[in-house]
């Protein structure tokens, strides 16, 4: 199965497939985000939790390794293009977290780091007779915080829009 890899991709020697970036919360579809996004770095300096950089072209991007966010809506209350609308009806992003396979309680290694820090309850931990409690995602709850992710100490811990693994 062939990877489609970028041109830059390609001379950077970074062979990995094309990903689409996780975007600040109440964004635009990637190619109106990359399209109108000024730049300015207005949002990367507001956020109270410290979790947006720059992608390599200078646009802003969330880094869960950093933390998680909060969903102030600070970054849109900064937005002077118009690219991040917190109209407070609309839900911030389709992003949710996903459990792979290297999973502790997966591999027979107590955890439970991520059902800990999820604060919608969307990871529980299914008790299993005679074994090890293991993580249960529910997808409706999940609204892609990041927390499960900055916790997990082998990084099972995906986040995706809509399925599509980031």
């Amino acid at each position: 199965m062939s990877k489609s890899i970028t041109r830059s991709q390609f001379l950077k020697g970074d062979f990995s497939s094309t990903q689409r970036h996780i975007r600040p919360p109440w964004s635009n579809s990637e190619r109106a985000f990359t399209g109108n996004c000024t730049r300015c770095d207005a949002c990367i300096s507001i956020c109270p939790e410290h979790i947006l950089t720059k992608d390599n072209k200078g646009f802003p991007l969330i880094n869960f390794h950093k933390g998680e966010c909060t969903f102030c809506g600070e970054c849109a209350k900064a937005c002077d293009a118009g690219v991040l609308k917190n109209n407070n009806t609309s839900h911030p992003w389709t992003l949710t977290a996903n459990i792979g396979n290297k999973c502790l309680p997966l591999q027979g290694v107590v955890c439970g780091r991520c059902a800990e820090e999820c604060e919608t309850s969307a990871i529980r931990m299914r008790y299993v007779i005679g074994g090890i409690a293991i993580p249960q995602l529910e997808n409706k709850s999940c609204n892609g915080c990041g927390a499960c992710f900055r916790v997990c100490p082998v990084t099972a811990i995906e986040l995706s829009y809509n399925g599509a693994n980031t």
